[in-house]
């Protein structure tokens, strides 16, 4: 369970820059193997295994593991699909074998992306009930494959959630003006690992720093590049 304030590097880029000066890595699941993991261990950091688990990647190797009827609309980013979370027991087939390569490949946590659909035109009626329920079940899956979980965005659960989870993964809370939100997270002793990508660092650092968020100026595409508060 990383502690407020700590170091991190987010790459989802190969490969991985293993130079950066950061207590935790989070780094791309897929695309990085054990020899990666080891390597960040042997220089004292912890490994975060990033995967989505509210859309379907076609560029995945599991990709036709997934249900054909739970795929839903493009979330935006190219060849991804959000999927049906209402029925968490139907995902779970695939998610397992994330999580479980994940746990192989040597990984201290998960960051699952894309846990948010709720407030996403997904092509499914999904609510925030069903939203809180299917994250738990995330979180529960992490922690049975020995991995601590992070709470990725969903910001307007976080106070429902911090029991949940180990620690919360943000994008650009600052830009709009959520940061506070998280701070259940930091009162619980867990870090809020934070990314803004078009604010200036000037705009946003002095209130991390108060807020004891772990903030990271990053380019879009998250590649080695960052400028940490």
């Amino acid at each position: 369970m990383p502690a407020p304030g700590v170091s991190w590097q987010w790459q989802l880029t190969t490969p991985v820059d293993l130079s950066v000066d950061a207590d935790v890595y989070d780094i791309d699941g897929f695309l990085n193997d054990a020899g990666v993991v080891a390597e960040l261990h042997r220089r004292g950091r912890r490994a975060i295994c990033y995967v989505e688990v509210g859309a379907a990647e076609n560029f995945r190797p599991d990709y036709q593991d997934w249900p054909a009827d739970l795929l839903g609309e493009s979330n935006g980013w190219p060849g991804e699909r959000w999927l049906d979370i209402r029925d968490p027991a139907r995902l779970e087939p695939v998610l397992a074998k994330r999580f479980d390569m994940c746990a192989r490949k040597g990984f201290d946590g998960v960051e699952p992306d894309l846990m948010d659909a709720y407030e996403a035109d997904t092509g499914f009626p999904i609510t925030a009930a069903d939203q809180l329920r299917f994250n738990r079940f995330v979180a529960r899956l992490a922690h049975r494959h020995g991995l601590s979980a992070g709470l990725k965005n969903d910001v307007g659960q976080a106070a429902e959630l911090v029991g949940d989870f180990e620690f919360a993964v943000n994008e650009e809370c600052a830009a709009f003006g959520e940061c506070a939100d998280l701070l259940p997270f930091i009162r619980a002793g867990k870090a809020v690992l934070h990314a803004e990508y078009d604010l200036a660092p000037a705009d946003y650092c002095a209130e991390s720093r108060r807020l004891h968020l772990s903030s990271l100026h990053k380019d879009r595409d998250l590649d080695a590049t960052a400028t940490p508060c």
